[in-house]
C-alpha cells in the first residue's frame, strides 16, 4: 500500500531568489536525494517520491524534514509544485511522468537543476570515473574542509565526517598565495556520473558541471543498459574534457589506456597523472602492503605519508588523486596529509557494521567486478588467512543484464566462501559463476535463503562482506541482528 512520511518544510526567501516548491521523482537515489538536499538548504519547499526508499537516504531525508511518498502515483505531486525534477531512472510510461507531460508543468534534471541553482559562482571539482567516485569526492571535500575552504559538495553517498551527502558549503575564502584582500571563489565537489541524465536528455550528468578541476580516476565498461561498448563511454569522457577550462586542471589516472586514449581525442587543459609510477607528476609507494599507509611524491619531491584506515590499491589511487586535486586550488597538500588519519570515509563503502561472535561483519556498495577484486584483495592484505566469506547480489543495471557475468568469478578469487543472490528473473546462467568461484559457493533464490545460509556456514574469525548497491533486502544488519541474538 502507498504511505507518506510528511514533515513540515517551511519555504523560506534565501539569497538564491524567491523560494519554489519542487517534486523530486526518484528522490531516494543518492544523486537526487543530494539534489533535495541541496534545494531545502537554499530555502525551497521539497517532497518527492521513489519506488524504492531505503537507508542511508531515506534517513538524511526525513532528518531534513522532506516529505517522501512510495511509488509514481501522478496523485503524489502536489497541485502548487513550481518544478517537477525528474530522476534518471523514470522513463517514458512511467505514470508520474505522463502526468507532467500532459499537464505542461516545469520539468527538468537533477544535473541541470543543480547546474542553474548551485554551481554559478563556484569553482566546481568533478570526480569521474567507473569506480571510486564517492569515496575520491568524498576525500576531497574531507581535505578542502581540513584546510579551512569550506566546500560545499554533491557525493553519492553519505559522507561520514559530514554526516549528509550534500551542502552548499561556505562563502569565497582568501586566495590562497594572492594578494592581501584578494577573494578565491567558493568551492564545489560533485560526484561526476557518466550515466544519462534524464529520459529526454541522454548526455551524461557530468557534461552540465563545467569544473575548473576534474579528477579522471578510471574507464571500463559499464552501464550495459545506455551504452553498446566502450568507446560510447569514453566519448562522453571526452566530452567532460572539452569543459574544463585552460586555466584548469585535469588529473588523470595514468595507469589508464583508456583514458589515454580519450585525451588523445583532444585536450586543451594541463595534464597531471597520479599513479604507483615515480615518473608520474603525482606517485604513491605503499608503505604497508594493504594500503593503509603510503608515501606521497609530487615531481618527484617528497611531499609526506598518509596513514588512514582505508585499504587497498585503489584507495591509494582515490586519496592520491584527491590530493592533486586540493593542489590544483591551491592547498598546501602536506599541511593537510595528516588529517586523512581521521578520515572516517562513506557508509556502505566497506563499512564495518559491528561484530558479534567473533564475526565481522561489512556492508559494500559493489557494482563491477574490477571494484569487487580490489575490494577484497584490500581486505585479504588486512586480514591475512582469515576467512572472507561474501553474500554477492548481482544489483545494478549491468550486472542483472549479464555484461559482467563471465568477470564475476575471477573478481570473488580472495573470498573463501561465496553465497550469492540469484533472483530468478536473472536472464543468465547464475550456476555458471558459482561454478567459477575458486572457494566454496552456492547460489540462493532470496534474502531470506542468504540469510540461513550464512547462519550455518560463518564461523569465528570470519569477516563477512555484504556486496550490493541497492538495499539487499537489508541483508547486512539483519546478519548482523542475528548473530547479535546467538
Amino acid at each position: 500500500m502507498p504511505w507518506r512520511v510528511w514533515v513540515k518544510c517551511a519555504a523560506v526567501t534565501t539569497h538564491a531568489g524567491s523560494a519554489l516548491k519542487l517534486h523530486i521523482l526518484g528522490i531516494a537515489g543518492t544523486f537526487m536525494g543530494g539534489v533535495a538536499a541541496l534545494a531545502r538548504e537554499l530555502g525551497h519547499a521539497v517532497e518527492g517520491s521513489d519506488q524504492a526508499v531505503y537507508p542511508p537516504m531515506s534517513t538524511q531525508l526525513e532528518t531534513l524534514g522532506i516529505a517522501l511518498s512510495q511509488g509514481y502515483d501522478p496523485a503524489h505531486i502536489s497541485p502548487d509544485c513550481d518544478t517537477v525534477v525528474v530522476g534518471n531512472a523514470l522513463s517514458r510510461g512511467n505514470p508520474a511522468v505522463e502526468a507532467v507531460l500532459d499537464s505542461g508543468r516545469a520539468y527538468t534534471s537533477g544535473a541541470e537543476w543543480l547546474r542553474e541553482h548551485v554551481l554559478p559562482g563556484r569553482d566546481v571539482l568533478a570526480v569521474a570515473g567507473t569506480h571510486g567516485k564517492t569515496t575520491t569526492s568524498t576525500i576531497l571535500a574531507f581535505l578542502l574542509q581540513a584546510a579551512g575552504r569550506e566546500p560545499g559538495f554533491l557525493i553519492g553517498g553519505v559522507a561520514e565526517d559530514f554526516g549528509v551527502s550534500a551542502r552548499l558549503g561556505g562563502a569565497a575564502a582568501p586566495a590562497p598565495g594572492g594578494p592581501p584582500g584578494t577573494r578565491a571563489r567558493p568551492l564545489f565537489v560533485v560526484e561526476a556520473d557518466e550515466y544519462d541524465t534524464a529520459f529526454f536528455d541522454k548526455r551524461s550528468k557530468f557534461v552540465h558541471y563545467r569544473p575548473r578541476v576534474a579528477i579522471l580516476n578510471n574507464l571500463e565498461y559499464d552501464h550495459a543498459d545506455i551504452f553498446p561498448d566502450v568507446a560510447a563511454i569514453q566519448r562522453q569522457f571526452h566530452h567532460l574534457v572539452r569543459t574544463v577550462p585552460g586555466r584548469g586542471r585535469l588529473i588523470v589516472n595514468g595507469h589508464d589506456a583508456r583514458l589515454r586514449e580519450v585525451l588523445e581525442m583532444g585536450c586543451w587543459t594541463p595534464v597531471e597523472r597520479f599513479g604507483f609510477d615515480p615518473g608520474f607528476e603525482w606517485s604513491a609507494r605503499k608503505l604497508r602492503e594493504d594500503g593503509s599507509a603510503f608515501e606521497v611524491t609530487r615531481g618527484g619531491q617528497a611531499v609526506g605519508t598518509v596513514e588512514w584506515p582505508l585499504l587497498g590499491d585503489h584507495n591509494v589511487l582515490n586519496g592520491l588523486a584527491a590530493l592533486a586535486a586540493c593542489a590544483a586550488v591551491g592547498v598546501d597538500v602536506a599541511a593537510v596529509l595528516p588529517a586523512l588519519s581521521r578520515f572516517r570515509s562513506v557508509k556502505r563503502r566497506m563499512e564495518r557494521l559491528g561484530q558479534a561472535r567473533g564475526i565481522a561483519v561489512y556492508d559494500d556498495f559493489a557494482h563491477h567486478p574490477t571494484a569487487i577484486a580490489t575490494t577484497l584483495a584490500g581486505l585479504r592484505a588486512k586480514v591475512g588467512a582469515a576467512r572472507i566469506v561474501v553474500a554477492m547480489e548481482p544489483r545494478s543495471n549491468s550486472m542483472r543484464l549479464g555484461a559482467h557475468a563471465a568477470a564475476l568469478a575471477p573478481s570473488l578469487h580472495e573470498a573463501d566462501a561465496v553465497v550469492f543472490l540469484a533472483r530468478p528473473e536473472l536472464p543468465w546462467d547464475a550456476a555458471a559463476v558459482v561454478a567459477g568461484v575458486r572457494g566454496q559457493a552456492r547460489a540462493v533464490a532470496d534474502a531470506d535463503a542468504l540469510l540461513a545460509a550464512l547462519g550455518a556456514l560463518a564461523r569465528e574469525g570470519d569477516h563477512v562482506v555484504f556486496m550490493s548497491n541497492g538495499g539487499f533486502d537489508a541483508a547486512p544488519r539483519r546478519f548482523l541482528a542475528q548473530l547479535q541474538a546467538g
